[in-house]
C-alpha cells in the first residue's frame, strides 16, 4: 500500500494542484481568464445551436441607411421631416409602436426661426406689419414644437444613453422620471451598473413622449454583446433599458415593476431579482442584466426610411408592428460584436431583446449557480484525481467521458429552463485532470516519439512523424543517396503581385497560400524542404520509404493546381490579386540528409536532379502550362496520363530532357481532352520532322477547338523556322540559356 502511494504521489500532487486552482476560481478568490473565455465560447455555441430560425412578424427596423441620407439629406434630418415620418408610420402604415435608437439632443434651427426671433425682438420690433405676419408664420417654422406635438399621445419610446464609470462624466438633455426607486431591488440595487452621467433628448420631446429608455449596451470582457442590463441605477432611481421602454409603450405603457424573490434550497436562502415589463416577468442576473436570446438568420425585416417617405414600402411590413428606428449608414451605424456577427447593428440587439421578452425566453444565471458549480467541481475533481492513477488510461477515459456526458446533459436541461450556467470550470477540471494523468503516465513511453517529432516534425505531417516514432531506429538524418522525386512550385509574377499589396496583407496572402499548398503536400505524404519566399520545395521517399514517390509528387502538383480556384475566390473576396503557379517535378538520384553549417542545419536534398526540378518550374510559364515533369518521372508513374510538351536543354545541362504535362489520373480524363493530347503529339511529331504545314494545320485546329498559349508558341516557332530554316543537324531540341 505504501509502495502504491509512493508510485502515485506525483500524479495525485499534480491533480490536487489543478483541482485547487479551479476551486479558487469558482470560489471567486482567483480569476482564470481562459476559463471565463471558455464559458463565453460555450455560451455562444449553445446559443447558436439552439437559436430559433424564421421571420418575426412583430418587429421591423426602420433603417436610416445610406440611400435614405442621399434621398432625404444628411443626418440629423429637420424635425419637420421627422414629424412627417412619424405621422406617416402611424397614420398611413398603422404601426403598433415605435422606438428611436437615436437622440434628439439639439434644437433644430434649420427653418431660420432663431434669426427671425432675433429680428422680431430687435431691429423690426417697431414694425407692426412684420410682427403680425411673423406671429402667423412662426408656428409653421417651429419644427421642434411641431415634432414634440407629433410625439405626444403616440405609443412610442425615445432613446438616450447613460455614461458609465471609466468615461468622462457629463449631463445633456433631459431624462425621463426614474421608473423605480433604487430601493426597489433591496441589496441588489447596489449591484447594478451605476451611471455617472447621461445624454438625453430635448426636454419638450421627452415631456411629449413620456416613455424613454437607455440604449447603452455594455459588452462582456471580450467585447461581445451577450447581455442587456434591463435596469441601471442613477442617483436614487432605477431606469429601464430601451428595449423594455419600447415594449412597455407597445403594450399600453403599464408601469415597470421589479423586486426580489427569496427561495430556500438545501438549507440555504437564495434571492432572485426580477423585473416585470408590460406584465411579462423577466428574471435578472445579480447586476440587473438578462441574456439576449438572439435568433438565427435575419428574423427582423429592414425597411429603408427613404421608401417609407416615398410610400414604396408594403403596408404588411409595418402594420401592427413595433418599429425601431436606427441606422446602418457608414458614419452613423452603431455596429457591435455579438455571438453571431462581428458587425451587428446595435438597433437589432434591442429587437432581439424585445422578441425574447415577448416569448419569455430571456436567459439568466440563477443565484444558486455559483454554489452548484463549486460543489460539482469539487466532487468531480476529487473522484477523478483519486481514481485516474489507480484505474489506468482506458478505464480513466471511460470515467472521464461519463462525467463529461453527465455535465453536458445537465447543461442541456438547464438551457431548456433558460438557465445560463458557468460550466467551463467543471469541464476544465475534468479534462485537465485526465490530460495530466495521461500525460504523466505515458511520459516515458513517448520519449522516442518526442525525439522523432523534434527531428522530423517540421518537415513531415504529424501522422508520418507518428508512424516514424513506432520504429525510430529505422530513421536517420544522416546523409544518404536515394531515388527520389522533388517538386518546386512558385507564384508567377510574384514581384508584380507583391507590389499591389501592403506588407501586412502580403504576409496574410503568403500565409494563406503556403498553408494551402503545404497541406496538399502533407496529404500526399510529402516532406516539406523549405519555403523560398513564395516558392515551395518538397520531396518524396525520405525520410519514409515510399516506392510510389513519383506518383505522389505528380498528384500533389495536380492537387495544387486544383486548389487554386477556391483559394482565388477567397482572395477575390478580400480584393487580393489572383494567384497562378508553376510546378516542376523531377525524379532521380539525390542526396538527402541534415546539411548546413555549424550555425544552422536543415534536412534537405541536393544534386543535379534537384536542380533540374527547379529549372522545370521556371520554364512552365514559357509553355503556358501549370505543371512540367521529366521523362524519369513519367517512367516511374503508372497512374497518370502525360502529354509530351518538348525536348529541351536547360541551363547547366548538356543532355536534352523530355518534358511532359500531367493531364490527370488514368480513367478520369474525358475523351475530348485525350483527343486534344493525341492531336498535339501528332503536331509535335510533325514539327520535329520539319513538316511545317501539317504541324501548323493541326495546331490551328487545336487553337480553334480550345485555345492555349502552348499552341501559339509552336505556331510562332514554325513561322520563325519558315523564315529562317534550322540547320541540317537540327535535332528539334529547344535550348534555354537562362534559369
Amino acid at each position: 500500500m505504501r509502495r502504491q502511494a509512493r508510485k502515485h504521489a506525483i500524479p495525485w500532487l499534480l491533480a490536487g494542484a489543478w483541482l485547487v486552482l479551479l476551486l479558487l476560481h469558482e470560489a471567486a478568490f482567483l480569476r482564470l481568464g481562459f476559463v471565463e473565455r471558455l464559458d463565453a465560447a460555450l455560451y455562444d455555441l449553445s446559443l447558436k445551436s439552439s437559436a430559433p430560425r424564421g421571420a418575426d412578424d412583430r418587429i421591423t427596423i426602420l433603417d436610416i441607411d445610406e440611400a435614405s441620407l442621399k434621398a432625404v439629406g444628411r443626418w440629423p434630418w429637420s424635425r419637420d421631416k421627422m414629424a412627417a415620418l412619424v405621422d406617416k408610420l402611424y397614420n398611413d402604415y398603422g404601426i403598433a409602436a415605435m422606438g428611436f435608437d437615436v437622440i434628439f439632443a439639439e434644437p433644430d434651427i434649420s427653418s431660420g426661426i432663431a434669426t427671425l426671433d432675433q429680428l422680431a425682438k430687435k431691429e423690426l420690433s417697431a414694425d407692426p406689419q412684420f410682427l403680425k405676419r411673423y406671429a402667423h408664420l412662426r408656428p409653421a417654422l417651429d419644427y421642434d414644437g411641431h415634432f414634440a406635438e407629433t410625439l405626444g399621445g403616440k405609443t412610442l419610446a425615445l432613446g438616450y444613453y447613460f455614461i458609465t464609470p471609466g468615461l468622462p462624466a457629463g449631463v445633456t438633455g433631459a431624462l425621463p422620471p426614474p421608473n423605480l426607486p433604487a430601493s426597489a431591488l433591496g441589496e441588489y440595487g447596489g449591484r447594478l451598473v451605476e451611471a455617472i452621467g447621461y445624454g438625453g433628448n430635448l426636454k419638450p420631446f421627452q415631456d411629449a413622449a413620456g416613455i424613454a429608455g437607455y440604449f447603452s449596451v455594455l459588452p462582456d470582457a471580450d467585447g461581445t454583446m451577450r447581455k442587456v442590463h434591463l435596469l441601471t441605477r442613477y442617483q436614487d432611481g432605477l431606469y429601464e433599458a430601451f428595449s423594455a421602454a419600447t415594449l412597455r409603450a407597445a403594450m399600453g405603457g403599464e408601469p415597470l415593476a421589479a423586486g426580489v424573490e427569496e427561495t430556500n434550497l438545501l438549507g440555504r436562502s437564495y434571492r432572485q431579482p426580477w423585473a416585470e415589463v408590460a406584465g411579462i416577468r423577466v428574471n435578472l442576473n445579480g447586476d440587473g442584466s438578462a441574456w439576449v436570446p438572439y435568433r438565427a438568420g435575419a428574423p427582423f425585416p429592414y425597411v429603408s426610411a427613404k421608401d417609407v417617405f416615398a410610400g414604396k414600402t408594403g403596408k404588411d411590413v409595418l402594420e401592427n408592428r413595433v418599429v425601431l428606428v436606427g441606422s446602418t449608414a457608414p458614419g452613423l451605424a452603431d455596429l457591435r460584436v455579438t455571438p453571431f456577427s462581428s458587425a451587428f447593428p446595435g438597433v437589432e440587439i434591442h429587437a432581439h431583446m424585445i422578441a425574447g421578452m415577448l416569448d419569455g425566453d430571456t436567459g439568466f444565471t440563477p443565484p444558486w449557480a455559483r454554489d452548484a458549480i463549486l460543489a460539482l467541481t469539487l466532487l468531480a475533481g476529487l473522484l477523478l484525481a483519486i481514481a485516474l492513477p489507480l484505474i489506468g488510461p482506458v478505464y480513466g477515459l471511460g470515467l472521464t467521458v461519463l462525467l463529461l456526458g453527465g455535465m453536458a446533459a445537465g447543461q442541456y436541461a438547464a438551457w431548456q429552463q433558460h438557465w445560463v450556467l458557468p460550466v467551463a470550470g467543471p469541464l476544465v477540471t475534468v479534462i485537465g485532470l485526465y490530460l495530466l494523468s495521461t500525460a504523466y503516465g505515458f511520459l516515458a513511453e513517448t520519449r522516442n516519439k518526442r525525439q522523432i517529432t523534434r527531428l522530423f516534425g517540421q518537415y513531415v505531417p504529424p501522422e508520418l512523424a507518428d508512424e516514424m516514432s513506432r520504429d525510430p531506429t529505422h530513421y536517420s538524418m544522416e546523409g544518404q543517396s536515394r531515388e527520389m522525386t522533388v517538386l518546386f512550385s512558385d507564384i508567377r509574377g510574384f514581384t508584380n503581385f507583391s507590389e499591389k499589396l501592403p506588407p501586412t496583407e502580403l504576409a496574410e496572402v503568403l500565409n494563406s497560400y503556403l498553408s494551402t499548398m503545404t497541406a496538399i503536400v502533407q496529404q500526399n505524404r510529402g516532406t516539406i524542404d523549405k519555403y523560398i519566399g513564395d516558392a515551395v520545395m518538397a520531396f518524396w521517399n525520405a525520410p519514409l520509404d515510399m516506392p510510389n514517390h513519383a506518383e505522389a509528387a505528380v498528384q500533389t502538383a495536380l492537387d495544387m493546381q486544383a486548389a487554386l480556384p477556391a483559394l482565388n475566390e477567397q482572395f477575390e473576396a478580400r480584393n487580393w490579386p489572383h494567384v497562378k503557379i508553376g510546378v516542376g517535378v523531377n525524379s532521380g538520384r539525390m542526396s538527402v540528409g541534415n546539411m548546413g553549417s555549424t550555425f544552422r542545419m536543415s534536412y534537405t536534398v541536393m544534386g543535379d536532379a534537384v536542380n533540374l526540378g527547379s529549372r522545370l518550374e521556371g520554364i512552365t510559364k514559357q509553355y503556358g502550362v501549370g505543371i512540367l515533369a521529366t521523362q524519369t518521372t513519367v517512367d516511374a508513374d503508372s497512374k497518370h496520363v502525360f502529354m509530351k510538351i518538348d525536348d529541351v536543354r536547360v541551363k547547366g545541362k548538356e543532355q536534352p530532357v523530355a518534358i511532359y504535362e500531367p493531364l490527370g489520373l488514368k480513367g478520369a480524363i474525358d475523351a475530348a481532352e485525350l483527343d486534344r493530347a493525341r492531336r498535339f503529339e501528332q503536331a509535335f511529331a510533325a514539327y520535329r520532322q520539319q513538316q511545317w504545314d501539317e504541324a501548323e494545320t493541326l495546331l490551328k485546329a487545336l487553337n480553334t477547338d480550345s485555345p492555349r498559349a502552348l499552341y501559339d508558341i509552336y505556331l510562332e516557332r514554325i513561322a520563325h523556322f519558315r523564315a529562317a530554316p534550322p540547320p541540317g543537324d537540327w535535332d528539334g531540341v529547344f535550348v534555354y540559356t537562362t534559369k
